[in-house]
């Protein structure tokens, strides 16, 4: 079974952690949500709370990838939190994907590994990167990253996240469920 851990910080965006989360799981896809500072409740950006499954010093890989949701207080959170970026430095060295949206790509900049020219995020906020070159696209595959624009293009960094992992029958199955419409 693949294996996802999604961080989840004081701040997040509500729409984009839920939506990743949900559609990974309907792929079959194992997510374990890692609370940054503790296994309690994590209040949203705008006050939706979610009970991580653990503490995030606590979750126990291997990982297929580690995915990162936006929000700004959350994004600020995970920046400021050293073993989250080292981690995120380590699996990008050795070719294992990392994944972030809307604002979250602050924090793989902050790791030294969002690659130049290479990633999307949310727009108006490039000017906060040490790394030029965003792309306005939706999704952003650069192979061991993987980003995408905030809250409207979650369904569709979610559904890519399921083929990248699952294979494009797993995606297409859970798009059909979901009555997505798109690519």
């Amino acid at each position: 079974m693949k294996r996802v851990l999604v961080p989840l910080a004081e701040g997040f965006e509500e729409i984009e952690a839920v939506t990743l989360i949900d559609v990974l799981r309907r792929g079959g896809i194992e997510v374990v949500v890692g609370g940054l500072e503790g296994d309690g409740a994590v209040v949203g950006a705008h006050g939706l709370s979610i009970t991580p499954d653990t503490a995030l010093a606590a979750a126990e890989g291997p990982w297929d990838l580690v995915l990162l949701p936006g929000g700004m207080g959350g994004t600020q959170r995970m920046i400021a939190h050293q073993g989250l970026r080292d981690l995120l430095r380590a699996r990008v060295e050795s070719g294992a994907p990392v994944a972030a949206i809307c604002a979250a790509p602050m924090v793989l900049d902050a790791a030294g590994v969002l690659p130049q020219g290479r990633f999307t995020m949310y727009p108006g906020l490039e000017g906060r990167l040490s790394t030029g070159g965003a792309l306005a696209e939706d999704v952003v595959d650069a192979g061991v990253v993987l980003t995408s624009r905030g809250p409207a293009t979650a369904m569709r960094f979610a559904l890519h996240l399921v083929g990248r992992l699952m294979g494009g029958q797993v995606r297409e199955q859970v798009a059909a469920g979901l009555l997505f419409v798109g690519e």
